[in-house]
């Protein structure tokens, strides 16, 4: 039983080394935080705020990538409710803690080399 419990190990070990796994992406920086205006400036964006509550603050942002949302929400539940309904308005996603930036896919996948974070894709549904 030693034996099999040590290839296991190095079984698992080898993967973990191969798959990348427990280190960082070259792609991908450590996933930002921060307030809204942190995230823009980090996203080199200048941003203009169309919504601005306690729960959710949004604001439409314009580089030399493209346009995208960029919006931040005061809990995780607020944001992940928010994506999930959004999402069927198609689109992709740049997800966060506690934030999202929401453009077409080449705008999100070079925002992902400034801000990090993990991306989703919405499911455009006729008739909206």
């Amino acid at each position: 039983m030693r034996n099999d419990a040590r290839v296991v190990f190095g079984v698992v070990v080898a993967l973990a080394v191969v798959t990348g796994c427990g280190s960082s992406s070259p792609q991908a920086p450590k996933t930002a935080s921060g307030t809204l205006e942190q995230l823009a400036a980090r996203a080199d964006c200048r941003p203009v705020l169309s919504t601005d509550s306690t729960e959710l603050r949004r604001a439409n942002c314009t580089t030399a990538d493209g346009r995208y949302v960029l919006a931040t929400f005061a809990t995780d539940r607020g944001q992940r409710e928010w994506i999930n309904e959004a999402k069927d308005y198609g689109g992709a996603y740049l997800v966060g803690r506690k934030w999202v930036a929401v453009g077409e896919q080449s705008v999100v996948t070079a925002l992902r080399g400034r801000l990090g974070g993990s991306v989703e894709t919405g499911t455009m549904h006729s008739g909206h």
